[in-house]
């Protein structure tokens, strides 16, 4: 007999267990095992005032971040919503049925302002970081770089050609990326040479063709990698240029040893980090045996030994 819902009236009183209803082997569950935020309201207590209302728990929105970051939801408002709906986001943020999400508004305010002032997400990196090596992950006998391009949400109508007038000061201009971009330049005093193509967008962004196709606006995001386990160790984002990508190596290593006292015995990269000046760096000033790839006979990349530095 076919069944019917009965659409009458409603429950008085519920039983509901948030726990139960998620599966044993979701991977928000294995997330959770290993993260440890217990340290992050000492960290960022100087950025908050010790008068006034109760602030958004700092836990609670990273733990926000994180789902967005492993589940590619790249818009704030839409996670402030998946996390409202979805069952296992809300039980991995420590939030109960009734317990209400933070306003879409408050990630940006606080990505922006306090979470980048205080260092938070480098701070809760190296805090995944130490936990890989104390569960013997991280060796630290040889490490990898490479770079990945990202491309910048910039658009080439939305630029200028190299000598191009343009008034920085328009209020159509008026955007954070540009603010960031006019500070950077006051310090660095004009350091590098003017790029052919500036986007008015995102400025910092390099105009490049580095994946073959089309000119695109990106950014590199640079991996320094243990090699026993595959874990990243540092990042470091720069334009998408190459001397950048390769100076970036330096900061990543230099942070890496201060952070965690590791230096490899060897560090593997492409042929682009097989400069001289980048191998004399590595072999003078640091010790560190570079191994750079060469293109055998069925041109394939295979590690060789390292090249003379003179």
């Amino acid at each position: 007999m076919m069944g019917q819902g009965s659409g009458g009236q409603k429950q008085l009183f519920y039983t509901f267990n948030l726990e139960s209803h998620i599966p044993e082997h979701h991977a928000l569950r294995g997330i959770d095992r290993c993260l440890d935020l217990s340290a992050l309201r000492a960290h960022l207590a100087e950025h908050y005032s010790h008068t006034g209302r109760p602030s958004v728990d700092p836990e609670l929105m990273i733990r926000m971040l994180i789902i967005g970051y492993s589940y590619g939801i790249r818009s704030e408002r839409r996670l402030c919503e998946e996390v409202h709906l979805n069952l296992a986001y809300r039980w991995f943020c420590q939030l109960g049925l009734e317990d209400a999400v933070p306003d879409h508004s408050t990630f940006s305010k606080n990505r922006h302002g306090r979470f980048r002032s205080s260092g938070t997400l480098r701070w809760v990196f190296d805090e995944v970081v130490r936990r890989c090596m104390a569960a013997g992950l991280v060796k630290g006998e040889g490490f990898a770089v490479d770079a990945s391009i990202i491309p910048a949400d910039a658009n080439k109508q939305r630029s200028i050609t190299a000598g191009e007038p343009v008034d920085w000061n328009s209020p159509a201009l008026s955007t954070r990326a540009v603010r960031e971009y006019l500070e950077g330049l006051d310090e660095e005093a004009l350091a590098e040479a003017m790029p052919k193509r500036i986007s008015l967008t995102d400025p910092q962004a390099s105009w490049t063709a580095a994946l073959g196709g089309p000119a695109f606006f990106a950014y590199s995001t640079n991996y320094l990698i243990d090699t026993t386990h595959g874990v990243i160790l540092d990042v470091e984002a720069t334009p998408a240029h190459r001397t950048s990508e390769v100076e970036s190596t330096k900061t990543m290593v230099d942070r890496v040893e201060a952070r965690f006292d590791l230096l490899p015995e060897k560090l593997i990269g492409d042929m682009a980090y097989g400069s001289a000046p980048m191998l004399a760096w590595m072999v003078e000033k640091k010790g560190i045996e570079p191994h750079v790839p060469v293109w055998d006979k069925t041109q394939r990349p295979a590690l060789t030994s390292p090249r003379p530095t003179r």
